[in-house]
């Protein structure tokens, strides 16, 4: 059985207008008093991206990729991992000598071009291993490097 709609109310309530004294000219009320206002922007730079936000809710942060694990900033060489690309990097502030040079590549680093830095890859099955020895390779090309500027000793960084 269908069922009977019942018609929807298509006048609307008017409410009376206030009464003015017989002193004061008439003026035509406006339609409405509403007023529409445009919402106030927040300049892009002060709102944060989604991922911002979803880290926010989260409570977590990101570092930053590759991240600094060493670095000898007197001497201009620093070390570097990558976990997202997976692979060790080494980074030198001025062009090293030869020798330096040699030995970086002897140990199985390529040079890459588009982050200006020596870059081997972790091998899954050898991570750990990797890792060790791209550290005794900065120590060994941070003394190399040390001795050809004529820089002391000095301080370590530790790792």
């Amino acid at each position: 059985m269908a069922r009977k709609r019942t018609p929807k109310q298509t006048t609307p309530t008017e409410t009376p207008a206030p009464v003015q004294p017989e002193s004061e000219p008439q003026l035509a009320e406006p339609a409405s008093t509403a007023v529409l206002e445009q919402p106030a922007l927040e300049p892009m730079e002060q709102q944060p991206s989604f991922v911002e936000r979803i880290q926010q809710q989260r409570g977590r942060t990101v570092a930053a990729d590759p991240f600094g694990i060493a670095g000898d900033y007197e001497a201009g060489v620093r070390l570097f991992e990558s976990r997202r690309n997976r692979f060790m990097a080494i980074k030198f502030e001025e062009k090293p000598s030869p020798e330096v040079l040699d030995l970086v590549k002897s140990t199985g680093y390529r040079w890459n071009s588009r982050d200006f830095m020596w870059t081997r890859p972790i091998e899954p099955d050898s991570a750990m291993t990797t890792r060790i020895e791209a550290e005794r390779l900065y120590q060994e090309v941070r003394t190399l490097v040390r001795q050809a500027k004529g820089i002391d000793a000095g301080q370590e960084i530790p790792f």
